[in-house]
C-alpha cells in the first residue's frame, strides 16, 4: 500500500499487514498533500488509523457497520471516519476524566456509536 484514501477506504489485509507508523504516516501524508490544516496532525492521523484499524476488524467490532450506516445516511466516507473518531476521543476523553478504572470501556463506546447518526454529528460538528 502506497497511498491512503479515507474516500475509499484501505484493504483491510494489506492495512492490518503494515506497522502501525506506517499506516500514522500515510494518513498524514495524504493530509499533507491535500494541504490540510490540523491543530495537531499526528494526534488527527492516530484517529483515523484508529477507526481504520475497527473497521479492517470487520465483524469483531460494530465500527464497520456504523461506518457503513453514516454513508447511507449520506455523509462522506472520510467524514463518517472522522465522525466515528469523535465519539472515540469523547470516550477517552471521558474515561481518563473519571479517573476511575472501567472494567469495559469499549460497551460504552460501541453504545454511543449505535446512537450516532449523521445528523446528530454534522449538528455537533458546526459548532
Amino acid at each position: 500500500m502506497l497511498r491512503y484514501d479515507p474516500h475509499k477506504g484501505p484493504d483491510p489485509d494489506v492495512w492490518l499487514s503494515l506497522d502501525e507508523s506506517e499506516r500514522i504516516d500515510l494518513v498524514r501524508s495524504y493530509h499533507k498533500k491535500r494541504r490540510v490544516k490540523l491543530p495537531n496532525e499526528k494526534l488527527h492521523a492516530l484517529f483515523h488509523v484508529i477507526v481504520e484499524n475497527q473497521v479492517a476488524l470487520c465483524n469483531e467490532t460494530p465500527v464497520k457497520d456504523t461506518l457503513v450506516r453514516l454513508i447511507s445516511e449520506g455523509l462522506t466516507r472520510h467524514d463518517a471516519v472522522h465522525a466515528i473518531g469523535s465519539v472515540l476521543a469523547a470516550q477517552i476523553y471521558e474515561t481518563a476524566k473519571s479517573g476511575s478504572e472501567v472494567e469495559n470501556p469499549e460497551d460504552e463506546y460501541y453504545s454511543k456509536l449505535k446512537s450516532l447518526t449523521a445528523a446528530s454529528w454534522l449538528s455537533n460538528a458546526d459548532e
